[in-house]
């Protein structure tokens, strides 16, 4: 009797699970290996910043060339910085970095429409799933800057916004660059999380920062720095 005949008298739902208990061990290896070279990848590095932004934002836009000066003068400051590693801010973030001879790490998302990783990285990995490059982009970063983007900058940073104010993960600058973009946000955020629903505490209003002042965002991202220990924002804290 062949393999065929064989498997015609195992029951179609066992076929099914074992099928799905195969595809699901093979995810969890690629995920696993994903975590594994991304916190490799972040364990070399002191001193990280990620950007985060629009990958829609071409040089001619001022968030580009915004972004591009802030990695600059955060990478002068002895910071790595960190992106997406795609186009628009990624890019510019990287740019600037690259420019400063800076170390300039990049985390790709492999796309449906494949997204291109700029070229503008010293160090880069590829990623296939969205929720373990979120994780290696927020491990233990000095701090984290948003430019504006779309829903995947605005998922990044409130889920930033909550670790922080949860304490799931040690307290960091976070500043928004654009003040005409997040000034809606803002007043969202204290009106009606604040003040009207309060659905959230007070002092939570001031886990961010609004500045598009270069030597604010230097000072603000240094002085964190300058209080924590070398280790104190490196790793997330332990859990039972």
């Amino acid at each position: 009797m062949n393999n065929t005949d064989d498997k015609a008298k195992i029951p179609k739902r066992e076929i099914i699970q074992n099928e799905l208990l195969t595809e699901t061990s093979e995810r969890l290896s690629r995920i696993d290996k994903e975590f594994a070279d991304g916190f490799d990848i972040m364990n070399r590095y002191n001193d990280t910043v990620t950007i985060f932004g629009s990958a829609r934002f071409d040089e001619s836009s001022p968030y580009y060339q915004k972004a591009r000066e802030v990695a600059t003068a955060l990478s002068n400051e002895g910071y790595t910085i960190v992106t997406g590693g795609g186009s628009g801010i990624m890019e510019a973030g990287n740019r600037g970095a690259f420019e400063a001879n800076g170390n300039s790490v990049g985390f790709n998302i492999k796309l449906p429409k494949e997204q291109s990783l700029n070229p503008y990285t010293t160090e880069s990995k590829p990623f296939r799933y969205f929720f373990s490059r979120k994780v290696i982009l927020a491990y233990g970063a000095s701090a984290y800057i948003y430019f504006p983007g779309g829903f995947g900058t605005m998922d990044e940073l409130f889920e930033i916004m909550t670790l922080i104010q949860t304490k799931k993960m040690p307290a960091a600058p976070i500043i928004l660059v654009g003040g005409e973009y997040w000034m809606h946000l803002d007043y969202f955020i204290k009106s009606q999380l604040l003040k009207g629903a309060q659905t959230i505490s007070p002092g939570d209003e001031d886990l961010y920062t609004i500045t598009e002042d270069i030597e604010v965002i230097k000072a603000v991202v240094n002085e964190h720095r300058d209080k924590v220990s070398p280790l104190g924002n490196t790793k997330p804290d332990k859990e039972d």
